[in-house]
This record gives structure tokens, sequence and C-alpha cells, in this order.
């Protein structure tokens, strides 16, 4: 669960009562935090839960990778959690007010120890999870999607804004993975921030869990227990970031019934981008690789012929990711290769899918110039991003956002690119919802009323309009 490269952990459950929970942790990417004979320790366990992370609040320490194992009245509990609350400080006075200790920076472990509290209506020796799940929801309105381990059993839960994605999948047995099969060969569940994950391990993609639904997954199968609404005339606040630049192309987002492919959509942002933003050039091309379905957009509503330019090194890790920006920076200058034969003498559009902090595109231009483009053109299939995220995104403050210095009057200038333009805020929502209400979602929303619209996207980082007001 999550998407990150400073540190993994596993817990898993033999599911027994009481439970065995067997915990990995380790800093580093997944394949240097765990060594094969760490893995069969694993083994013995039937269900179990794992997180992959990088820091948005909390030290980059291994005491903040998860997922946290806490003692409970009833047992113990695991919870891995995706996201950021947008109330972390209140709620960690307010934990800290009832005698509880916290032992990391990390806002996870609030969620950990709320999860812990008994509920007021819950019996002495029945343990209500739904109860404590919504009391948590009614803490925090967002933004968290959850997994929630207890003896032989995992809830998996949005918050009502649907800010984080997690999807389910079912494992099926490997000669019906591409076939048209029914539940009757489900061999298991699974559940992912991203559905991209489910075909490697033998999954086919079943649904999204829903914004504040609490869905029940055990040795039975999954049951949705419950539904928590937004206040009345809220709409959802998926991630727009999520189609920009987060998700991998092959991931699947938004719909119960209907879901739309990130390639698909970052290829809508292309076309409207080449609307919005024509260019006198030669060749379109892409940085690699999340901009190529954008790029490949953009050169179909163009007519301009698509060639690569950069050969991406593809043993270095995601620049946006990383830390700090010494490591982001290093990142860049190992990360591309020049192919010059496909652009020396010619006018190139290169698409990006976003300029966050300007470290990466300026030696990117700087690099094609010198191989011999005579023109490098930047367009960017997304607007400026010109607030910060509090809600689970790396974007800590204004100062570090190329959109807000003084030099984004001249962005062009600056970078060394020969002209700039950005895709507008309402050319994006148009790209991301248009795939939605073209596959009939439109009409199944105008007939609920506002407080159950399905579509709705948290654009915060663009506008400054942030879906809940923040507490501090």
């Amino acid at each position: 669960m999550a998407s990150g490269q400073e540190s993994a952990g596993i817990v898993t459950s033999d599911g027994s009562t009481p439970p065995t929970y067997t915990t990995l942790k380790g800093m580093g990417l997944v394949s240097t935090a765990f060594k094969p004979e760490d893995l069969l320790k694993l083994r013995y366990g039937n269900l179990g839960i794992g997180h992959t992370r990088y820091s948005t609040t909390g030290m980059s320490e291994l005491q903040n990778c998860q997922p946290f194992v806490v003692d409970t009245l009833h047992g113990k509990i695991a919870v891995a959690h995706n996201g950021e609350l947008v109330n972390a400080a209140a709620l960690r006075k307010k934990v800290m007010r009832h005698g509880v200790g916290l032992s990391t920076s990390s806002d996870s472990e609030l969620i950990t120890q709320l999860l812990a509290l008994t509920p007021p209506m819950e019996e002495v020796n029945t343990p209500d999870w739904v109860a404590r799940i919504k009391n948590l929801m009614t803490e925090t309105p967002t933004s968290y999607s959850l997994l929630v381990m207890h003896k032989d059993v995992i809830y998996a839960v949005r918050d009502p804004y649907g800010n984080r994605p997690l999807s389910i999948g079912r494992l099926v047995p490997i000669s019906k993975l591409h076939s048209a099969n029914g539940e009757g060969d489900t061999e298991g569940w699974v559940v992912s921030s991203e559905s991209c994950s489910f075909q490697s391990i033998g999954a086919k993609y079943y649904r999204e869990v829903q914004p504040g639904e609490i869905v029940q997954i055990s040795k039975h199968g999954i049951k949705s227990l419950s539904v928590v609404p937004r206040p009345e005339g809220d709409p959802p606040a998926f991630c727009i970031f999520e189609y920009v630049y987060f998700a991998r192309p092959d991931s699947i987002f938004e719909g119960k019934f209907i879901s739309q492919m990130v390639y698909t959509v970052r290829q809508r942002c292309g076309r409207q981008l080449a609307i919005e933003a024509p260019t006198d050039a030669d060749v379109v091309s892409t940085v690699p690789e999340s901009a190529t379905p954008a790029a490949l957009g953009y050169a179909q509503e163009s007519g301009l012929p698509y060639v690569e330019v950069l050969c991406k090194n593809r043993y270095v890790g995601r620049t946006f990711i990383q830390p700090n920006t010494r490591l982001r920076q290093l990142g860049v200058a190992k990360k591309f290769g020049a192919l010059t034969d496909n652009f020396a003498g010619k006018r190139v559009v290169l698409i990006d899918d976003s300029i966050v902090r300007g470290n990466t595109i300026s030696p990117i231009i700087k690099l094609l110039k010198e191989a011999g483009a005579t023109e490098v053109h930047i367009r960017v299939a997304s607007p400026p991003i010109r607030f910060p995220c509090y809600m689970g995104i790396n974007i800590p403050t204004k100062e570090e956002l190329i959109a807000n210095k003084p030099e984004f009057e001249d962005i062009a200038g600056y970078i060394g690119a020969t002209s700039v333009r950005y895709l507008s805020v309402e050319g994006l929502v148009t790209a991301v919802q248009g795939g939605i209400e073209s596959c009939g979602e439109k009409e199944q929303i105008s007939s609920r009323s506002k407080s159950s619209r399905r579509v709705g996207h948290c654009t915060a980082c663009l506008t400054g309009k942030y879906p809940v007001e923040l507490e501090w």
C-alpha cells in the first residue's frame, strides 16, 4: 500500500486466536529492505498488510516505517496508512490528553492510537471495529486510505472525500488471469493503492473502495460494512495529481461501475494542451516516462511527428519523491541521455507532466540544446503548482515552488527554454472528468443529491481551494 522509496514494512498474521504477528521493516526500496531469508519468516501467515513510504510528515527513520502494530483491549491491530491527516497537530494533542504516549513523529501512528480507543457504545467484551473506524472518521475528515488488520480480518477504509486511492483485486488461477471469469474462480483477495500491482501477483482488478466505505476482507470473502457520508453538499476530492504524475499509467481509478485508465487521461491532457498551447515546431517528444501519454496525445492533436529525444536510465529512482534537493539534483544529472539523431537541427516541443521545483527541466533543456536542438519549447500537461499539499504529497512550502518565485514571470528564460506554456486548470479537469462523463456517468450523477456526487477532484495544489478547512 502507498508509494515510496524511503522504507518498507510487512506485518502478517496466522489468523489464530490470539494471532501471531510477524513484522519485517527496513529502510530503502523493497528490494534492499528485505532479504530472501527475511521473507521466509512470513510463510506461516495467511493474511498480511504491507506499506512503502515516502515522508510527508515525520522524519525518514525506521521508527516511522509502517505498518504500525499496537495492543488494544481486544488484541493487537496492525495499521497501514496512505495520506496525511489535515488536523494531525490537534489530534496529537487530543491523544496525549488521553494519557497515550506517541513513539514516532508520523501522523499514521495517531490513526493507530485512535483506533485503539474504545468508542462510547462498545460493549466491554465485544469489539466493534466498524464503530471504532467510524469514530476515527469523525475525528479526521481526510486524507487517508487505510488497511487495519485484527486477528483473521482486514478492513479496507477510504476517507469520505476519497482523496487517496484504494483498489480491491481478486487472486485467480494463472490460467484465468486474462479471461472474463466470475467470482467463483477467486482464490483470495488483495488491496492496493494502485490496481497496476495486481497482475504481477496473479490478481485481477475487482473494484475501488468507495469514498467513506469500510470493507471487510476475510476467508469468507469481502463485504461492504458501511459508507460514511461527506458533509451535505461536499463533492468527492480525489487527488487530481494522481492522474498528472503519481500513478502508473496502467492503473485504473474512479468508479464502482465505470473506471478509467491513467494512461488514457494523460493522453487526453496532451490533446487538450495542443488545443490550448499550439507550437510552430518540427517534432514532439517527452520527458519519459510519465509524460509519454500526454506527448502522444499532443502529437496526435497537433499533427506533428512524435520522436524520442531522451533515453532514461532505468536504474535511477523517481526524482520528485527524493526527500531533499541535493538528492533530486543528483538524480537528474544521471537520469537521461540524448538521442541526438532524432532531433539535431530541429525545433522540439518537449512535453512534461509537471514542473514542481524546476530542478529537473532546466538541465534537460540544456542537454537537448547542446546536442543540436535549435529550439526547445516546453509544454506542461498540468497547470502551475502554486500551493502546498497537506494531504499526502511532499510539496511542503510555497517558497519551493517555481510558480511562486519571481523568476516565474520569465520562466522560459529562467529554465533556458524557447517558450513555456501550461495546461489550464479547466483543461485538466475537463480531460480528467470527460472520460467519466462520456461513459454514461453524467446521467447517473445528475439523479443523485449533491452529497452523494461521485465525481469531484482535489485541485488544491493548483488553486489553493482545499476540500476541507485546514486545522493547525
